[in-house]
């Protein structure tokens, strides 16, 4: 069975990505992020290498892969993701994370996080595959129209929730977060580098394109203008952290059940901490009846 290629173009550069996480983060910044926020470099935990033991005596390390169903709760239409080699050095070798990581941390945090509680009320995720630079440059009204079906499969929205869409630059490009509020029309930005939204005019267009286009549908008045605002969050201080950075962020808001999220939600008393073996030991160990049976 062919691996499903998922993204085209080339995006923002590894290398162009590096020089600005550099550049553009002061030093002092950099210094209090390498104290407080660890980078997923280092030695690997114990469950980090029971992990990469389990995968090296499967069948996956000789070219077979693993479907994962994830149901319709998670993206507002069922969806499969295909797990292979390449997706768990992503992992072992500290590279920087593919759209079926991404996917798979989405699925393992709607089902121990959410699943059967309020907080599926209250946060939504937009798969990545399907809203990216790429499919926005060739066809936007498609995207739109896709970002649109999505609201509408979640309901009426006119209590607070969040729209979580982990957006991707392009081919081996950067990652960053969009988190919706439709009923306040209020729109976060998240970057693991410093700028903003600026950076894909594209994108903020359609997306607000498709929440005017959703209110429209469901005949709301809007009140005001949509609110773009971009939340002061850990940076990163290496060339391939920011996927990373990503799930970090929706895992915490969801985990502090916050909508309206603060110019600044991190500091250092909440303690933020990336490190690899967090994602991928509940990621993959969590699961590992799906990846090893």
């Amino acid at each position: 069975m062919p691996r499903p290629t998922h993204k085209a173009g080339k995006g923002i550069s590894r290398r162009i990505e590096l020089v600005a996480s550099q550049k553009e983060v002061p030093g002092r910044k950099l210094k209090k992020a390498g104290k407080d926020i660890p980078t997923t470099s280092g030695t690997k935990s114990q469950i980090m290498m029971r992990l990469e033991k389990m995968v090296e005596e499967s069948d996956i390390m000789h070219g077979a892969i693993r479907s994962v169903d994830i149901d319709e709760g998670v993206f507002g239409i069922a969806h499969s993701e295909i797990i292979a080699k390449e997706d768990m050095q992503q992992l072992f070798e500290h590279e920087e994370l593919g759209i079926a990581v991404i996917h798979t941390y989405i699925w393992y945090m709607y089902d121990t996080l959410m699943r059967g509680t309020e907080l599926c009320n209250r946060f939504n995720f937009i798969a990545a595959s399907r809203i990216n630079t790429t499919f926005i440059t060739k066809n936007p009204t498609s995207v739109k129209n896709e970002l649109v079906d999505r609201f509408m499969a979640a309901g009426d929205n006119t209590t607070p929730s969040l729209y979580f869409l982990p957006f991707n630059s392009g081919n081996g490009g950067h990652w960053v977060l969009v988190a919706m509020d439709l009923s306040r029309l209020m729109v976060y930005y998240l970057d693991s580098l410093s700028g903003d939204w600026s950076k894909y005019p594209s994108m903020k267009k359609t997306v607000d394109a498709a929440i005017l286009k959703f209110r429209s549908k469901k005949n709301y008045r809007n009140r005001k203008d949509i609110t773009w605002v971009r939340v002061q969050c850990p940076q990163q201080n290496n060339s391939i952290d920011c996927g990373f950075f990503v799930l970090r962020f929706m895992r915490d808001i969801i985990a502090l059940n916050r909508i309206d999220i603060p110019k600044m939600v991190w500091n250092n008393n909440l303690g933020f901490i990336l490190i690899l073996s967090d994602i991928s030991s509940n990621l993959l160990l969590n699961h590992e009846y799906v990846l090893f049976s």
